[in-house]
C-alpha cells in the first residue's frame, strides 16, 4: 500500500482551497501546499486541513509544483490546483490503486473543466488527461506555462475526473490571458523565436476553426464560441508581445489572477 503526499500550489485561494482539500481526505496521507505570498487565509485554511505549508516565491508553475513535491516524505505524489477536487469516482479509483503494488511510474487522470458555470465537453478542452500521480524520482514537471509531468515510461490512467473549476467570469479569463500571454512571449523570446508576425495574423482564425469544427466546440453552445474566441485572442496577444520584445521592448508581468481578483 504505498503511502500517498497530495501537493498543492497557492496564491490568494481561500475561495477554492477547502474544496480541493476536502476531496483530499482520507485519499492523502500526507498534504503539502506550497505559498507563493498570499494575502488571505489560504495558509491558514490549509494548515486547518493538517497540511504542511512553505514560503516560496514564484518563479514559474513546474519549478513551484517540483519545489513541493522534493518536500514529500513519500516516493508517489498526487498533484492538484487549488481551484480542482477529485471526484468521488477518482477518489474510489485512488483508493484502489493504493491497494495494489503499483506497475507503473506515473498514471494519468481525465480533467473535467467548468467553464462560466458548465461543464465543457468538446473544444478541445475534453477529455483532457493529464499525468498527475507519479513517482517523484521518476519524475518532474516542465514547462513554463502549461506544466507537465514528464516521467520515464508509459502511463498508467486512473477512472474519473478530476473537476476543474476554471473560469467564472469573462474579465477573469481576459485578465489570465493577459498574464498568460506574457509568459508565454518571454518563453519563445529565450528560445531564440524571431518570426511573430505570419503567426499573429494567420494562427488565430485557424485556431477559431479548429476550436469549433475540429474539436466539436459548436457543440459547447455559446460557450463554445467564447472559448475559440478567447483561445484566439490568446495566440494573437502573446505573438503580439513577442513582436514587442523583438523590438526592444520590456513586457510588464502581471500577478496571476483570482476569481473576483479580475
Amino acid at each position: 500500500m504505498p503511502p500517498l503526499t497530495a501537493i498543492l500550489i497557492a496564491y490568494n485561494e481561500e475561495v477554492d482551497l477547502p474544496r480541493a482539500l476536502r476531496s483530499l481526505k482520507d485519499v492523502a496521507d500526507e498534504i503539502i501546499l506550497v505559498d507563493s505570498g498570499s494575502t488571505d487565509r489560504s495558509c491558514e485554511i490549509a494548515r486547518g486541513f493538517g497540511a504542511r505549508v512553505y514560503a516560496r516565491k514564484l518563479d514559474s508553475f513546474a519549478e513551484q509544483k517540483n519545489f513541493a513535491s522534493s518536500l514529500s516524505s513519500n516516493d508517489w505524489v498526487l498533484c492538484i490546483d487549488c481551484d480542482q477536487e477529485l471526484s468521488p469516482e477518482l477518489r474510489a479509483s485512488v483508493l484502489a490503486w493504493k491497494q495494489q503494488i503499483p506497475d507503473k511510474n506515473s498514471y494519468e487522470i481525465c480533467q473535467l473543466s467548468s467553464y462560466l458555470g458548465a461543464w465543457i465537453r468538446h473544444s478541445g478542452w475534453y477529455p483532457e488527461y493529464r499525468t498527475l500521480l507519479f513517482r517523484r524520482d521518476k519524475g518532474r514537471f516542465g514547462g513554463a506555462i502549461h506544466e507537465r509531468v514528464e516521467a520515464e515510461g508509459a502511463p498508467g490512467r486512473l477512472t474519473g475526473h478530476l473537476l476543474h473549476y476554471t473560469i467564472q467570469s469573462l474579465p477573469e479569463h481576459r485578465a489570465k490571458i493577459d498574464a498568460m500571454s506574457t509568459i508565454a512571449a518571454e518563453e519563445m523570446f529565450a528560445r531564440g523565436r524571431k518570426s511573430w508576425l505570419p503567426a499573429m495574423i494567420f494562427a488565430p482564425p485557424w485556431t477559431v476553426v479548429q476550436r469549433l469544427v475540429f474539436q466539436l466546440g459548436i457543440l459547447d453552445g455559446h460557450r463554445g464560441w467564447l472559448i475559440a474566441w478567447m483561445s484566439a485572442k490568446h495566440i494573437y496577444i502573446k505573438y503580439r508581445k513577442l513582436g514587442r520584445l523583438r523590438a526592444g521592448e520590456k513586457l510588464t508581468r502581471r500577478s496571476w489572477p483570482n476569481p473576483g481578483e479580475a
